[in-house]
């Protein structure tokens, strides 16, 4: 993975927690930034407060970036205390020039200045193979609050492709008393931005030979934690910076389109896609006479069986591929290596096929935006264009089938890059269809309460993703702890657990679990009180929230059905059973049913889970939906011996 970006994008973000804000000089002795100064307010749901800050952007040139901040941050609690900190990264394009600091007692007087001894200086290699990134930190660990600190830095970035973001509010517990963001830049060029809550736009003024924009904050008050909300930057002040031109090293490209961006990527990588002789003709042995499907199907297979995903970040090498030649050689590369490769082995057997840049992860489809050209990428796959579907390929991965992506890359804006065109495109978007748990359950319960099932399951799509990654890496007597830890019930035993991994471009897992539980049903005197739903429960119940103010957001959609046979002793009758239980929603539907038959309980659930966004109006009906399903999954039956 692009891990540099990463990287970068989170030194951006750091310097919003240290900038430079001029001060009133004040006489020794005087107490500068008292906690009793804040307003109440301000205080309320909150564990830290910003007292000032500015974030100063001064683009020199592009190839000349001065990135200035100075933050005062009061710890309110010990809750806060991990936001009294400071982080920079630095490498061959960045080069951090100082960090200043000082610690203040709670009537603002002040305490201790920062020695640069104390500063920890860490290499960044992290999971990284080869790394030149480092980072140095540092923290008072003062623990007596409220307290202040107060930090002042400045870094200097050798290009102008990518630009720090402004985030004033870094979570919801985090108030901010006053912050700002000024950029200056000659007049000449163009800088260009994107605002996010944030009202009118940007003071703009001119001074001799250079144009400066001024964003500027004030009493942003602690937020409440909203479950379901979209990324943070869309909650909270935010504005996203990016140059119209830039230049890293001997590069220069630009980005007012995604095209161009595009296009600059393919320059950055042209040419490194020739392929040793020895693997040609691996190629043509593997391929020669195969369908389309079939050449692509047998290559990516080929990759991986012959190589490993190990992440190699050296200086541009955060977006400049290793070539397809280093590949073959060594065995091993990063998602560009490893992407460029595949893309190398195709044109071989004579199928075009594109890298694509992405942000990856599970809960991270909303991050790059479509209006907005940026490189806000930190992943690349492959994307074999067809005449009706394309084939996409994660070339990273040892296991997934073609043309499979999961939930790692899936349903997103990426960038498709190509010698000529390159556009933005979206990923496959996994359907409720395509994301099932299709579940039957035998169970026997006998007298004392205790009870043995077995579980058929089949897990498809982005529903089989967790499971397909664990039996992939961990070994067996790791998987057999963690189902002894998944708390299906108070106690119990696993007896037997098998799986078998269905490839295909839509993917499946069937599972086979054996339990044995320990008192499930409770026995007093003639009767049995149980609940029906023995695997498949929804965890999460909602509060009300009359002041909801972010919409709702639902990463995917999905489909449950649990089939559940029960034997129950003999001389049991219900006294007591649930009713069905019909929910239907905007959301999706929810439905259970309990039938006894003799001594046998049917129990039938299912639910269609939608995702996407919705308005946050409409937050009542979701905590009813959830609430009722929630409730229903507990439902109690009541037996009775005769």
């Amino acid at each position: 993975m692009l891990t540099y970006i990463i990287k970068k994008y989170a030194a951006a973000i750091c310097c919003c927690v240290c900038f430079l804000f001029f001060l009133t000089p004040v006489f020794a002795g005087d107490p500068v930034y008292p906690a009793s100064m804040i307003p109440d307010s301000l205080k309320k749901n909150a564990h830290i407060v910003v007292r000032a800050e500015e974030v100063s952007v001064k683009i020199n040139d592009p190839r000349d970036v001065r990135v200035t901040t100075h933050i005062v941050i009061t710890v309110l609690d010990a809750e806060g205390e991990k936001y009294a900190h400071v982080t920079e990264g630095y490498d061959k394009l960045t080069d951090l020039r100082y960090i200043k600091g000082t610690l203040y007692d709670e009537a603002g007087m002040p305490l201790k200045k920062l020695k640069q001894s104390e500063i920890q200086d860490m290499s960044g290699v992290g999971s990284d193979l080869m790394t030149d990134d480092r980072y140095k930190q540092h923290s008072f660990y003062y623990k007596v609050y409220p307290h202040t600190v107060e930090y002042e830095t400045e870094v200097r970035y050798n290009h102008s492709y990518y630009l720090p973001y402004w985030v004033p509010q870094e979570a919801a517990s985090y108030a901010v008393q006053e912050s700002k963001l000024v950029v200056t830049a000659p007049k000449d060029y163009v800088v260009r931005y994107r605002n996010f809550n944030y009202k009118g736009e940007p003071v703009l003024t001119n001074d001799g030979d250079n144009k400066t924009y001024t964003w500027e904050v004030k009493n942003m008050h602690a937020m409440a934690d909203e479950p379901y909300a979209p990324r943070w930057y869309k909650r909270t002040t935010t504005v996203l910076l990016a140059p119209a031109i830039f230049e890293m090293q001997q590069y220069k490209g630009s980005m007012n389109t995604w095209e161009e961006f595009g296009n600059f990527s393919y320059i950055l990588n042209q040419g490194r896609d020739q392929l040793p002789e020895s693997v040609k003709q691996i190629v043509h042995q593997l391929t020669d006479g195969l369908s389309r499907e079939e050449k692509i199907t047998k290559l990516y297979k080929y990759l991986q069986e012959h190589t490993r995903y190990i992440s190699v970040q050296l200086g541009i090498g955060g977006w400049q591929t290793f070539d397809a030649n280093y590949v073959a050689t060594k065995g091993y590369g990063d998602c560009k290596a490893l992407s460029n490769y595949m893309c190398a082995l195709l044109k071989e057997a004579g199928i075009k096929a594109s890298c694509v840049l992405v942000y990856a992860g599970d809960n991270a489809k909303d991050v790059t935006e479509a209006s907005f050209p940026s490189p806000r990428f930190n992943h690349v796959i492959v994307c074999v264009p067809g005449t009706k579907d394309s084939t996409w390929l994660e070339c990273t991965s040892s296991s997934l089938p073609a043309g499979y992506l999961s939930g790692f890359t899936a349903d997103r804006p990426v960038l498709f890059v190509d010698e000529t065109g390159s556009k933005l495109v979206h990923t496959p978007v996994y359907t409720m269809e395509q994301n099932q748990q299709i579940r039957h359950v035998n169970a026997t319960i006998v007298e004392t309460g205790d009870m043995t099932l077995k579980a058929d399951t089949r897990y498809t799509g982005l529903q089989q993703d967790d499971l397909h990654g664990m039996l992939n890496t961990l070994t067996r007597e790791r998987m057999l702890e963690l189902l002894k830890q998944a708390g299906y019930f108070p106690s119990y035993d696993v007896s037997g657990y098998e799986c078998k991994q269905l490839k295909a471009s839509l993917p499946a897992v069937d599972e086979h679990l054996e339990i044995a539980a320990h008192s499930y049903a409770t026995v007093t005197g003639r009767r049995m009180f149980l609940e029906p739903n023995l695997l498949t429960k929804t965890g999460r119940r909602l509060t009300a929230d009359t002041a909801r103010k972010s919409e709702i957001y639902l990463n995917d959609a999905y489909r449950d059905v649990d089939t559940v046979k029960i034997t129950i002793p003999e001389g049991y009758t219900p006294e007591a059973m649930p009713q069905p239980v019909t929910l239907q929603s905007m959301f999706g539907s929810y439905a259970s049913k309990v039938a006894v038959d003799g001594n046998v309980i049917t129990y039938i659930r299912s639910i269609d889970h939608k995702g996407g966004s919705y308005p946050a109006s409409a937050f009542p009906e979701l905590e009813k939906f959830y609430n009722g399903m929630y409730k229903a999954d507990r439902a109690r039956i009541v037996l009775v011996k005769k």
